[in-house]
């Protein structure tokens, strides 16, 4: 049946208590993205939070470490790049000996740019990310110097040659977010991903190995507009290829140079014909909701704002799969 394959998750980190993965399992969620903080990156680490998951019946389907895989070093080349990678290497042999089928990489030094949190004409009133290209372009180069584009295209097949031999060993993938914003260069760094051409090039230098995919970030498709590509047939020709193991599913309110992330249903884009769209084409992997709205402390603060986005997210999956099979009959 049509969407019975796509696994709705949420975001677990691995400090987090019993009451809190309680909650998840509450939501009636199955299946989890789990972000390991630096000192749970070792194999006892990891295992025992495999095992705590287990008791509430939840199933890890990927994971990573935020500064192994957004290590300005293998990304820009500089010194410590091999022993990086190596760690990067490291880890991705413990997930695999975990039985978690999908890491993570994201070409970005600089993390995700934001020009800042807060109330926004889009937000309800609520704290979400506002981002002013015009702003960021204004900022200083964060690394000394201009990196193009041809240099940051080197470094990706540097660092792929070096570990798809490794995900093929440990069986696992790697999932390659898009920039966020996905815009050419900011602070001096020429982005790598920003747009659906770009992706088509890294699966190209990848030799389109199977052991590398996509973080599809419907945000980033959305921030970007046309210049990003054309989100519905993105998602036929991406999915069709088996390329998509992941979906951020995330609104905003218009197309860059300015927008606010917003709850599902407040962006430009009619999330229930995306999500059709995944049914349609089958889509089989993971998919949560992204950079949710948070209201204030006094209403259920982010557990609350989590909640409510990942309900609505459910809530179309459930119509839109509904529609889709009945129309197949």
């Amino acid at each position: 049946m049509l969407g019975d394959k796509i696994k709705v998750q949420s975001k677990v980190v691995s400090d987090y208590t019993d009451e809190q993965l309680q909650f998840i399992k509450q939501m009636g969620i199955n299946y989890v993205y789990v972000i390991f903080t630096d000192e749970h990156t070792n194999y006892d680490s990891v295992m025992s939070f495999m095992e705590r998951l287990h008791k509430f019946g939840l199933t890890a389907t990927d994971a990573g470490n935020v500064h192994l895989y957004k290590s300005d070093a293998i990304h820009l080349g500089l010194p410590g790049r091999d022993e990086a990678i190596k760690a990067y290497n490291d880890f991705n042999r413990i997930l695999g000996k975990a039985g978690i089928p999908v890491g993570y990489m994201t070409w970005e030094p600089n993390q995700v740019l934001t020009t800042r949190f807060g109330v926004g004409e889009h937000t309800r009133g609520s704290i979400g990310r506002i981002v002013d290209l015009e702003e960021l372009k204004a900022r200083p180069y964060s690394h000394g110097r201009l990196y193009s584009k041809e240099e940051m295209w080197g470094n990706f097949k540097y660092f792929l040659d070096r570990v798809l031999p490794v995900c093929e060993e440990a069986n696992i993938k790697i999932a390659l977010h898009p920039n966020d914003p996905p815009v050419d260069c900011l602070l001096g760094i020429s982005n790598l991903i920003t747009s659906a051409e770009d992706y088509k090039h890294a699966f190209e230098l990848a030799g389109n190995s199977p052991y590398l995919g996509m973080k599809m970030c419907l945000g980033c498709w959305l921030e970007g507009g046309e210049a990003f590509g054309n989100v519905m047939e993105d998602i036929k020709y991406f999915v069709e290829n088996q390329k998509v193991l992941l979906v951020h599913f995330r609104n905003v309110s218009a197309t860059m140079p300015y927008f606010e992330e917003t709850l599902l249903e407040d962006g430009y884009m009619d999330m229930y014909e995306v999500m059709k769209q995944l049914v349609r084409y089958d889509y089989d992997g993971s998919i949560h909701v992204d950079h949710v709205p948070v209201w204030g402390e006094g209403v259920g603060g982010e557990n609350s704002s989590w909640a409510y986005s990942t309900g609505y997210m459910k809530a179309l999956l459930k119509c839109a799969s509904a529609e889709l099979n009945k129309s197949c009959r």
